[in-house]
């Protein structure tokens, strides 16, 4: 007799050894709390950005909303609970955007890719959730002094580095402020949209599934322990031939073609506590 799937259990391939495990369904299907972990080092910098170039990056039922801009993170997390404790790093690139549906309208910020360094959640955050992970390897961050330089390559081609410099400590607070009064003016965020499509085996150009989704931004566990920021950075990407990276050139010369204006804002922040992503949901 073949195995039967239980109902409100988390699957994917390989199917055949029951349930899986990962960020939302631990051993004996027990869910992980977030509260005190993990702990993330996050360095982000916001460009101003040419509004063609960024339409032609948007799936259906998107657009852009003002101010035109395009956001570079990486993030290195270690202390992950569904992982034993053990971490892994981001690179994450997003547009502000808002999804117009039959039913929802959403603002927030849509993730046009996210580069990981471990393949475990590049696959449960790419089949369970609809995140746009890919790998590449990403290095700890190279600190000297109040700079920082991170970078991004496949099988040792360096195709993005973003250098940091001058960065300021400020409290936790006087940083809530800031971004309480900069989004006075702008849609508020409810997270991060994406856009999330499983090909069809045997049909090219057709998808088995395919839909916007969303990640809430209400995040109630994160703590913000410290903040430094600064509008001094530089986001460097380097074209590529297809010998060099065979199935990132197309994603990689795109980015590097775009025209970047000044930065408006870089961050690096150190956080505690975070979210098992189980509140994700389709978009209508």
């Amino acid at each position: 007799m073949s195995y039967q799937f239980k109902p409100n259990h988390y699957y994917r391939m390989p199917t055949h050894f029951g349930p899986s495990l990962g960020p939302r369904q631990g051993p004996d299907g027990r869910r992980f709390a977030c509260i005190d972990s993990p702990d993330d080092t996050m360095l982000l910098a916001t460009f101003k950005a040419d509004k063609t170039q960024l339409e032609k990056l948007l799936p259906p039922g998107f657009t852009l909303h003002e101010p035109c801009t395009i956001t570079f993170d990486f993030s290195f997390i270690t202390n992950i609970e569904w992982l034993a404790g053990r971490g892994y790093n981001t690179f994450g690139v997003s547009v502000p955007a808002t999804y117009n549906g039959e039913k929802d309208t959403v603002h927030g910020d849509l993730l046009l890719v996210l580069w990981e360094n471990k393949a475990d959640p590049i696959l449960t955050g790419r089949e369970d959730l609809g995140f746009s992970k890919i790998y590449c390897e990403i290095p700890e961050p190279q600190i000297i002094g109040n700079e920082v330089i991170c970078r991004a390559s496949w099988d040792g081609f360096e195709f993005a580095s973003l250098k940091i410099s001058g960065l300021t400590e400020i409290s936790p607070d006087e940083y809530a402020k800031q971004s309480a009064n900069t989004s006075a003016d702008q849609p508020v965020s409810e997270g991060t949209l994406h856009y999330k499509y499983i090909p069809k085996t045997g049909h090219p150009g057709e998808s088995d599934s395919e839909y916007a989704a969303l990640t809430p931004g209400d995040w109630p566990n994160m703590k913000l322990d410290h903040v430094k920021q600064t509008d001094t950075a530089v986001l460097t990407f380097n074209s590529a031939t297809w010998e060099q990276l065979p199935t990132l050139v197309h994603i990689v010369n795109t980015l590097s073609a775009l025209t970047l204006g000044e930065c408006t804002q870089a961050l690096m922040t150190k956080t505690r506590g975070g979210n098992d992503l189980s509140s994700q949901r389709i978009l209508r």
